[in-house]
């Protein structure tokens, strides 16, 4: 009967907007035990064990039992079966490595420092990416326009890790400006915010030029600037709703990447975060840690890019949803 169900209701439902985002819940819930089912697997594929390098120090008798109560003396399918039921329950499992906190009680402590540095960084992203492509689009072909891109393709080629090194060296050492690293105040926040953002908000820049140039050839602008309407007025009232339509589809993948963490400029800014628990549970072979910030990391990716799907329609009315759900 669950099964019959499912069915009507994601096959037969209509082209309303319930259907379909009981049909896109289901799909996620689908794609994210496919996501642990692999990473469980894969994990226990590679050689060794978290207890290898106990295995040469301790008697055998006490690494028998540091296997048992982790449940890694027990065949694979019953471990993922564990596993699953945990999961069903939110508890992630208890850290190998450490033993005074469980994953859940880790992630809890690393996600708001994580949280704080990535909404910092989108929000720098997305205003400076859409005021400089729109920028770039209005004086199309025009120094403005040059300069934006040229800012725009100095940010994509730069990555992080060789970024974040510069703004300390310049910023902080040679010119004072900032705290070298560390977490505390919202000083310590501003350069790794930067070395996070620069990097998205040029590729938004680009992607909001291309739109603002198709969008300001359509016959609707010509329309409203013969009414008068003003530069700025068009631009918000006009182009930027269908120009975003495009950009959508980059802010999920996007906000999902910095709200859980950059691992690497956590570690180089040592910033408290989810990503110094993700690179040491891979050097400890902490599995329960990697499974569990590995789940959190895409129910958090698949969770807002089903939720942009979902904005597709606010944003835009003309979207409609057929009888197969597109």
């Amino acid at each position: 009967m669950v099964f019959i169900s499912f069915y009507l209701v994601l096959y037969k439902g209509g082209n309303n907007v319930l259907h379909y985002a009981v049909k896109r819940g289901f799909l996620m819930i689908v794609t994210l035990w496919m996501i642990v089912t692999v990473t469980f697997v894969t994990m226990h594929l590679i050689p060794g064990d978290p207890f290898a390098s106990d295995a040469k120090m301790l008697p055998e008798e006490v690494v028998k039992n540091m296997r048992a109560e982790y449940n890694l003396d027990q065949p694979i399918t019953v471990q993922y079966l564990l596993y699953l039921k945990g999961l069903l329950q939110f508890d992630l499992g208890p850290s190998i490595q450490s033993k005074t906190r469980d994953v859940n009680a880790l992630i809890a402590e690393g996600f708001p420092a994580s949280a704080v540095l990535g909404l910092q960084a989108f929000i720098v992203a997305l205003a400076g990416g859409i005021t400089l492509g729109i920028v770039a689009a209005l004086y199309h072909n025009r120094t403005l326009d040059f300069l934006s891109m040229f800012a725009a393709i100095i940010g994509i080629s730069v990555p992080s890790f060789i970024l974040a090194p510069l703004l300390i060296k310049y910023l902080a050492v040679k010119w004072e400006l900032f705290p070298v690293a560390a977490w505390g105040s919202w000083e310590h926040s501003i350069l790794p915010t930067l070395a996070l953002a620069i990097g998205p908000l040029a590729i938004i820049a680009r992607f909001v030029r291309a739109s603002m140039l198709e969008v300001w050839q359509q016959e609707y602008i010509n329309t409203a600037e013969a009414k008068g309407l003003g530069t700025f007025s068009i631009v918000v009232r006009h182009g930027m709703r269908n120009a975003i339509l495009p950009v959508l589809t980059f802010i999920g993948p996007l906000f999902a990447n910095l709200m859980t963490g950059t691992f690497v400029v956590e570690k180089i800014f040592a910033i408290p975060g989810l990503g110094k628990y993700f690179v040491e549970s891979i050097f400890n072979r902490d599995y329960p840690v990697i499974l569990g910030t590995t789940v959190f990391y895409s129910f958090m990716l698949i969770f807002t890019l089903y939720i942009i799907d979902l904005l597709y329609r606010v944003i835009d009315p003309r979207i409609r949803l057929t009888s197969g759900g597109k």
